[in-house]
């Protein structure tokens, strides 16, 4: 008879002791999240909206030589507008604005790119090409070699004082 009552103190003690975890309010304890969603939070890549499914099809100009900028947006978006220095993700083709050879894409690795629009981070053209679209856009940019690699270029793929096209595609802001 004497184990039953110790197995019943037993089953108490757990069940308070179960009970207390999870239940404090004191300053600096974080409760886990509730509701049943035990997952953490996993940073996703953006799904793209239906205008931005496919990768585009790069028209190059007639003519290259132009030493300023030029942006034209090919789908107008209407989520949040970028501004100078922001975090964006993006999809994008670049080709070589002479030839029309594709030398880089986020397409071919099926990964969007984020990246922040700040000088060093990416090339000119695209600091002061992407402030002002926005999320859902696809923008065209003509970019001098100036804003691009200048003389240098970027061996092997882009010569050097190659101006480049890029179409780039919004998909978020940070």
């Amino acid at each position: 008879m004497t184990k039953r009552p110790l197995l019943i103190l037993a089953a108490t003690v757990l069940a308070i002791a179960l009970a207390a975890c999870g239940s404090s309010t004191a300053p600096g304890v974080q409760l886990a999240p509730g509701a049943g969603n035990t997952q953490a939070a996993v940073p996703t890549t953006p799904k793209p909206p239906p205008a931005l499914a496919t990768k585009p099809v790069v028209q190059v100009p007639k003519s290259c030589t132009s030493t300023k900028l030029v942006t034209k947006d090919l789908v107008t978006g209407t989520g949040q507008q970028v501004q100078p220095g922001q975090t964006v993700s993006v999809n994008y083709v670049g080709v070589l604005c002479k030839t029309g050879v594709e030398f880089d894409s986020s397409w071919k690795r099926n990964q969007p790119f984020s990246t922040p629009l700040t000088p060093g981070g990416v090339i000119p053209g695209w600091v002061q090409g992407i402030p002002g679209m926005r999320v859902g856009g696809r923008r065209e940019l003509i970019i001098p070699a100036s804003l691009a690699y200048g003389k240098a270029g970027s061996p092997p793929t882009i010569p050097p004082n190659s101006p480049l096209v890029f179409v780039v595609d919004l998909l978020s802001v940070a």
